[in-house]
């Protein structure tokens, strides 16, 4: 081992685990992690709870007690999936107190299926935060155009949030603007701003796997050198636009009332084409105060990896616009590309989570018990 893990954490780059399970939990392997490859928090969404509770490992019981209580099955999946959360926020407790709140940190999703409706979205993050009940949770709120004000609000309202589905440079810049105006309404209403968290889910992968989809169409060979750019090439761009909104005056008279930055989270950090190297989503995107949250299969490519490099994103803007105006320039719309990721997004959140309730719901109807 090169323990190029410890390399990365040492150069501003918090590791955090893209999965959860009960059997994690209950196995130890989570608490290993922690302790031997850095991780530093957990990320959860709709598709991984699916993948996890339709596996069944360790849930058998608790669907038991569910099944004879009669429970509905949306409310058997929030105590299900708020459970697994609790826990992995307790075993990440003293990470959360040795970071002062920075990390040690859990993420729970809002309902997919509220990701265009503001109130709605705004009254499951108050309740997912009453539910779970640990300050070292993050409500997931998607970056729609319905999920912006309620950013705003849930952050005013002193709930820590993880912005979720960022793909445009548009849009992240509408994210910041959603905290920052979140953190004023907090200031207004007195709270502790030290104690708000959030961090900016910035997905990477997948920007790729549509973007060289529409090169391999075109077919030339300009097209093709320009395979396997654009995802890390916005990435790049988005760090840039961090830097400039948490240096402006509007964020200092934040930070002089106890405000914390708004990290920015690497998604989809997963390789999608077999082509490239299994880890340049990570050893691409190291800068100071980011999140790069990772599949396991990833974690331990980069901890197999070798030397990993300092600061591989700062100084790299002008290039990174040039790759994305060489493929604007072949007829490639960016526009079109970031919102048909986004739409598609929350499409997939949302099959995953009506997958779970359909197989949630076959598990009540087993367990019951038959009445007399």
């Amino acid at each position: 081992m090169t323990d190029a893990l410890k390399r990365l954490s040492e150069e501003g780059v918090a590791i955090w685990l893209d999965d959860l399970s009960r059997k994690r939990i209950t196995s130890g392997n989570l608490a290993e992690l922690i302790d031997q490859q850095h991780v530093v928090g957990v990320t959860t969404n709709p598709t991984i709870f699916q993948k996890a509770i339709s596996g069944g490992d360790g849930y058998e019981q608790q669907l038991r007690d569910l099944a004879a209580r009669k429970v509905t099955v949306d409310e058997a999946i929030r105590m299900i999936t708020t459970a697994d959360v609790r826990d992995a926020a307790d075993i990440l407790r003293p990470v959360f107190d040795a970071t002062d709140g920075q990390d040690g940190r859990v993420s729970i999703e809002v309902d997919p299926r509220l990701a265009h409706h503001t109130e709605a979205t705004v009254a499951e993050a108050k309740q997912l935060a009453w539910l779970v009940d640990r300050p070292n949770t993050l409500i997931k709120i998607p970056a729609t155009k319905a999920g912006l004000p309620a950013i705003a609000e849930v952050i005013g309202r002193g709930i820590s949030v993880n912005v979720t589905l960022i793909f445009s440079l548009e849009r992240y810049r509408a994210v910041m603007d959603a905290y920052l105006t979140g953190l004023e309404k907090a200031k207004e209403r007195g709270l502790d701003l030290s104690l708000i968290r959030s961090v900016a889910s910035f997905f990477v992968s997948r920007v790729d796997t549509e973007i060289d989809k529409r090169l391999d169409a075109l077919g030339t060979d300009e097209a093709k050198a320009l395979r396997g750019k654009a995802a890390v090439a916005n990435a790049r761009l988005a760090y840039q636009a961090y830097e400039e909104v948490f240096s402006s005056d509007r964020w200092q008279a934040l930070e002089n009332a106890g405000a914390r930055k708004q990290r920015p989270l690497w998604a989809s950090t997963g390789v999608k084409d077999p082509a490239y190297q299994d880890t340049m989503y990570v050893t691409d995107l190291v800068a100071p105060n980011t999140v790069n949250t990772m599949p396991e299969a990833t974690l331990e490519a980069a901890e197999d990896h070798g030397e990993i490099t300092g600061d591989t994103i700062t100084g790299t803007y002008e290039q990174a616009r040039a790759d994305l105006d060489a493929v604007e320039k072949l007829g490639i719309s960016y526009d079109d590309v970031v919102q048909v990721l986004e739409d598609e997004g929350v499409e997939k959140f949302e099959a995953s989570w009506i997958d779970l309730l359909k197989s949630t719901e076959a598990e009540l109807k087993r367990l019951t018990p038959s009445e007399g």
